[in-house]
């Protein structure tokens, strides 16, 4: 028996959250062959990784690079992490369905075409194009409802929902692994708990899960949680609960009663887990500040509110009403603009870009908005370590980056994104197991990759075992960490040696081999 490659004294976590162990782990093809203490094989390649541990490939559990790919295929910023796996189709946004009264998806790369309808159209045009971790797909309720109802703020009709019915069954027929909600971003906002279990029941006869970003995750997160678990309980589905947090100071330590929750749900028989990325700040587009009602229609009717003086008076005392008081402009930091007039905008918060251009908070907000024609992104600094810390310990939460890919160079390589999208999975590992000691080693390694496996039901990744698909990351314990921060993000991570994607190596000696390797993994 002669192996491609054979990793060498090796401390192995392999997924199951078991203490670690000394072995040696053989690869052959796309497969891992063989786990052992000792390998009395020959192969093509040996590496000796004395010092470093060996995992699984770490699974994001939450991610947007949903077209990404058709600009720059290399998931740069995933795989230099050690993630080999992520779950797309998040907080209610999928490229696909785009049939009907739907306008063109939003979350499309710029100057990316739409080359699609339906979500079987969408992923044979991923496996076509190629791309660089292996892609998990959710289908988007907002991609369901802009296309069957378009952008009304109303319930659906009869022949309205079953035709929403009809396109989630094409989704999951085609191989999505279930349907996700944003129920603070229109139009998936303007859904009622009612049309959501309709869904679910649709779903329920599939075998999927219902993924949410909750409608809200401040004063009201406890009634958020409890409406996750009421359309879980009576659509007769999973739960998975997206980015799980308290935001808003005011909402600081509800995190303690909504997990208590789930926990209580949990014992009454109803699968409910969530996910979490380590940092204190979110990230979402700008337009996310703008009351729900005025975003019907979609966006050139929001624009044209922002526009229209009475209208746009209106709102500015709505948001400045709650923006004021409640988050406060200080906390709401600018990550990307659409151009170059406002580039200086990137990496500031709100009072200092008010100061430059010599206006109020509101009014610069509503300023950049406009002149970008809402091609904004924004940090929101609304959380607290204390909670982060809470809902990471907690034993159903796993790990997710809640980002697309991005790259220090090429087409991705824009503004100034959340540093989650760099350092999500090596800042758990260097602050939150090695130097704070909120996790062990093989509890955080779990929750990267065996635990989100089982989640979604991939029976053949996530483990160090033989026969599963060789998707493996080898790094340091002692100088992983993220690099990235709120002022110059675009920096990889270090301590990430060795990456491995279907039996590929993607990253070697820390850097990008440039293969790519990934695969479009469908719900069988």
């Amino acid at each position: 028996m002669v192996y491609d490659l054979i990793f060498r004294n090796v401390r192995i976590v392999d997924g199951t959250g078991a203490p670690w162990f000394y072995g040696e782990v053989a690869v052959r093809g796309d497969e891992i062959g063989e786990v052992s203490y000792k390998i009395d094989a020959g192969a093509k390649r040996v590496i000796d990784c004395k010092g470093m541990i060996l995992s699984p490939g770490f699974i994001d559990a939450h991610s947007h690079s949903d077209s990404c790919w058709f600009v720059d295929k290399r998931g740069e910023s995933k795989i230099r992490q050690g993630v080999t796996t992520e779950v797309t189709g998040q907080c209610g946004a999928s490229p696909a369905p785009a049939t009907g009264k739907g306008e063109s998806p939003s979350i499309l790369e710029e100057g990316e075409e739409l080359r699609w309808s339906t979500f079987g159209e969408y992923l044979s045009a991923l496996e076509a194009n190629g791309v660089g971790i292996n892609i998990v797909p959710l289908v988007g309720h907002s991609a369901l409802r802009s296309s069957a109802v378009g952008y009304d703020a109303r319930r659906p009709t009869g022949d309205e929902l079953q035709e929403m019915k009809h396109l989630l069954v094409e989704a999951l027929s085609s191989g999505a692994f279930g349907f996700s909600t944003g129920l603070i971003y229109p139009p998936s906002s303007f859904a009622d708990t009612e049309e959501l279990i309709e869904l679910a029941k649709t779903m329920s006869a599939y075998g999927g899960i219902y993924a949410t970003h909750m409608r809200n995750e401040g004063k009201r997160l406890l009634e958020s949680v409890e409406e996750a678990i009421r359309i879980g309980r009576e659509g007769n589905v999973p739960v998975h609960i997206s980015h799980h947090k308290a935001s808003g100071e005011a909402a600081w330590g509800l995190v303690k009663e909504s997990l208590a929750m789930i926990d209580e749900a949990r014992s009454q028989g109803l699968d409910v887990t969530c996910d979490q990325y380590p940092y204190i700040a979110s990230a979402t587009g700008f337009k996310a500040i703008i009351p729900s009602w005025a975003h019907e229609g979609g966006s050139q009717a929001l624009l044209a509110r922002l526009k229209d003086p009475e209208t746009g008076a209106r709102l500015k005392k709505e948001v400045q009403d709650y923006q004021g008081p409640v988050d406060g402009w200080s906390k709401m930091l600018i990550t990307s603009v659409a151009s170059e007039k406002n580039k200086f905008a990137e990496g500031k918060r709100i009072p200092e870009i008010a100061s430059i251009l010599g206006l109020s908070e509101v009014d610069a907000a509503f300023k950049l908005l406009i002149d970008e024609e809402l091609g904004v992104g924004y940090a929101n600094f609304g959380m607290c370590e204390e909670d982060v810390k809470m809902v990471m310990a907690h034993p159903v939460v796993m790990i997710g980056s809640d980002s697309s890919c991005r790259a220090i160079d090429g087409p991705l390589a824009t503004g100034k994104p959340h540093p989650r999208a760099y350092g999500t999975f090596p800042r758990v590992l260097g602050k939150y197991v090695r130097e704070e000691k909120v996790l062990t080693l093989e509890n955080a390694v779990f929750k990267m990759t065996g635990m989100t496996a089982t989640r979604l039901g991939l029976t053949d990744r996530g483990l160090i075992r033989p026969g599963m698909k060789a998707d493996i990351t080898v790094f340091d314990p002692d100088t992983i960490i993220d690099k990235a921060t709120f002022e110059e993000p675009n920096q990889y991570p270090v301590g990430i040696e060795y990456v491995m994607i279907n039996g590929v190596m993607v990253v070697e000696n820390g850097d990008s081999t440039g293969e790519i390797a990934g695969r479009v993994i469908r719900r069988k």
